[in-house]
């Protein structure tokens, strides 16, 4: 299954530890407000990074997985 854009349901799998893998995208922009990716998690999460592919407009992927 894969999640796009909601925080409070990737919250919620991460503290059932039920994802095996996170995928995140970076974006060269920086807002001036937001929602935290991953607000709301209740307990910290140990991520060993897997992957990064960088692509020409700068948009960085980190690929993780849970230890």
């Amino acid at each position: 299954m894969t999640v796009l854009g909601s925080g409070s349901i990737v919250s919620q799998f991460a503290d059932a530890g039920l994802i095996d893998t996170y995928r995140i995208m970076t974006d060269p922009v920086v807002i001036a407000s937001g929602t935290p990716i991953f607000n709301g998690i209740k307990k910290p999460l140990n991520l060993q990074l897997t992957d990064t592919k960088t692509f020409k407009s700068g948009v960085i992927l980190a690929t993780y997985k849970p230890l």
